[in-house]
């Protein structure tokens, strides 16, 4: 491995703050989060607030349990994110065929009521759009290198009665045979039709709304999971650089994470790990181009479970447990070359969690990129651990929890009577267990939070769960679970109330520390 460390990324050259809220998460009237008025309107808030930047979960269409690291495509937007008042503005649809809503918990969002009712009203949009055939020709003209083959692959999808590609009826569709969908093409042509005019209406709106962000000065962090979903149109298109059947693309070899001290079977992910051996040959082209679109979605990326860069865990298919997994080699130093060489400097935060050795951290800091450390992990009496905030060094982000864990608030009340006695003397909060019962969690969640803003982290992420000192009704996901909790949190109307007073608060706490945009 190259031992030449490259420079730092330019949005790591200052002190700055971001926050954390995915796109679901927003407050709207129909059972989910949009790129509509409410996210215009955090983004303002964002603005009141000082912050540089805006992190949100991957954007992709959504598949399995909901979740945003099992899409259908690497680089498809998600329609449920598509914003239905903006719809009625262009006179594709009117308000009264927007059906009625009315939840009993406005802060979980609604799949149900949004799967049975949003993609008929897209429908009904579709049916509409004749005035607007030029754009959406155009649109399809420039994303030629993966719509088409996308909108089959979703028109296909609903023709095989949503089963998994492995289940499809017809294995020539399976091994995409020429005059097999070529007829699939006329026969589906309103289908295809219909999800190119999807990516049309999310890239749009989407586009819209960062271009808003990148006005007020605040640029946008994404996210894109390591593997693609098992059933994606990346498998069904380019099935030689993963680990499938020849025949029916069914995974032969999957992802996970091994047996540790929190999960004594480790983590059985499913998706097909890559065939590294076949991406070199191609010089790493797919996942070039796939950064190439993530570069034109995000101002900064960050890549989930960056450790298989250098090592990932493979386990055998069909295993309920990751006990029988290796350990493979990774392309390492040699991937993040050629992304140079395409790029040049990398605007990526390499997510670099988990049990990690020295040779993960060599490969992180050669490539000069941030990984990441969470405040959450540091709170343990027995050990100076790397996530406490005073060990945090100039060239990392900081968090004080993540989508994956629990808040800062569930996990101070989880703590053990000793964690608790050093994190209070940590904070420099005075207050005994007993009395902390007495006030409200915010007061401990706001003393994390200066700590955090006071660490030499160029950048610290606090989500927006954690700002409302939300406890595990503000938790985003469970991993390895799979349920109506995950993926689900949204911003209640009380929470909405005291945006204003969040954003003064912040705003301040950022002047303090030095991290303000202005």
């Amino acid at each position: 491995m190259s031992t030449y460390q490259h420079s730092t990324p330019q949005f790591m050259n200052k002190r700055s703050c971001g926050v954390f809220m995915p796109i679901f998460s927003l407050p709207s009237p129909y059972g989910i989060g949009t790129m509509g008025t409410e996210a215009f309107n955090f983004v303002d808030f964002l603005e009141r607030s000082g912050v540089s930047f805006w992190q949100v979960l991957p954007l992709g269409h959504t598949g399995f349990g909901n979740s945003p690291y099992q899409c259908f495509s690497s680089v498809a937007g998600n329609p449920y994110f598509i914003d239905l008042d903006i719809l009625v503005r262009m006179s594709l649809i009117r308000k009264e065929d927007i059906p009625a809503y009315q939840s009993s918990d406005p802060s979980r969002v609604d799949y149900s009521f949004v799967e049975s009712t949003k993609m008929q009203v897209l429908r009904k949009a579709f049916q509409n759009s004749s005035d607007w055939s030029k754009q959406v020709q155009k649109f399809y003209n420039n994303n030629l290198d993966w719509l088409p083959d996308y909108a089959l692959f979703m028109a296909l999808k609903d023709y095989f009665d949503k089963k998994p590609i492995w289940e499809w009826p017809d294995s020539k569709a399976i091994q995409r045979e020429p005059e097999t969908l070529n007829h699939y093409k006329a026969l589906l042509s309103e289908d295809i039709n219909f999800y190119v005019f999807l990516q049309y209406l999310f890239s749009t709106q989407w586009y819209e709304l960062k271009s808003y962000a990148n006005t007020k000065g605040i640029q946008i962090i994404g996210d894109i999971p390591m593997y693609p979903s098992p059933d994606s149109c990346d498998v069904w298109r380019s099935p030689e650089i993963f680990k499938v059947d020849e025949h029916t693309l069914k995974p032969t070899g999957i992802a996970g994470v091994p047996p540790d001290a929190f999960s004594e079977d480790g983590q059985v992910w499913g998706n097909p790990v890559y065939l590294w051996n076949s991406m070199r040959t191609t010089n790493y082209s797919w996942w070039v181009w796939r950064l190439r679109h993530a570069f034109e979605l995000f101002d900064v990326v960050r890549i989930d479970h960056f450790r298989a860069f250098q090592d990932y865990f493979q386990i055998p298919a069909g295993e309920t447990t990751a006990k029988n997994g290796f350990w493979v080699a990774g392309p390492r130093m040699e991937f993040f070359n050629r992304l140079r060489s395409e790029f040049g400097e990398l605007p990526l935060i390499l997510e670099d969690l988990g049990i990690i050795g020295d040779d993960v951290r060599s490969l992180r800091d050669a490539t000069g990129c941030p990984g990441m450390k969470v405040m959450i992990f540091g709170f343990n009496s027995w050990e100076d651990c790397e996530h406490a905030p005073h060990n945090w060094g100039i060239n990392c982000v900081g968090y004080t929890s993540t989508h994956d864990s629990a808040t800062l608030a569930e996990t101070y009340d989880g703590l053990s009577n000793e964690d608790r006695l050093i994190a209070n003397a940590y904070l420099n909060f005075p207050y005994s267990s007993e009395e902390y019962k007495l006030h409200q969690a915010s007061t401990v969640v706001f003393a994390c939070i200066r700590s955090a803003l006071a660490s030499h982290a160029r950048l610290v992420i606090i989500p927006m769960a954690d700002f409302l000192s939300l406890k595990a009704d503000g938790r985003i996901n469970i991993p390895s679970t799979v349920g109506d909790v995950n993926w689900s949190w949204r911003l209640s109307p009380r929470d909405v109330h005291r945006m204003d007073w969040l954003a003064k608060h912040l705003a301040f706490l950022l002047r303090v520390f030095r991290r303000t945009r202005y």
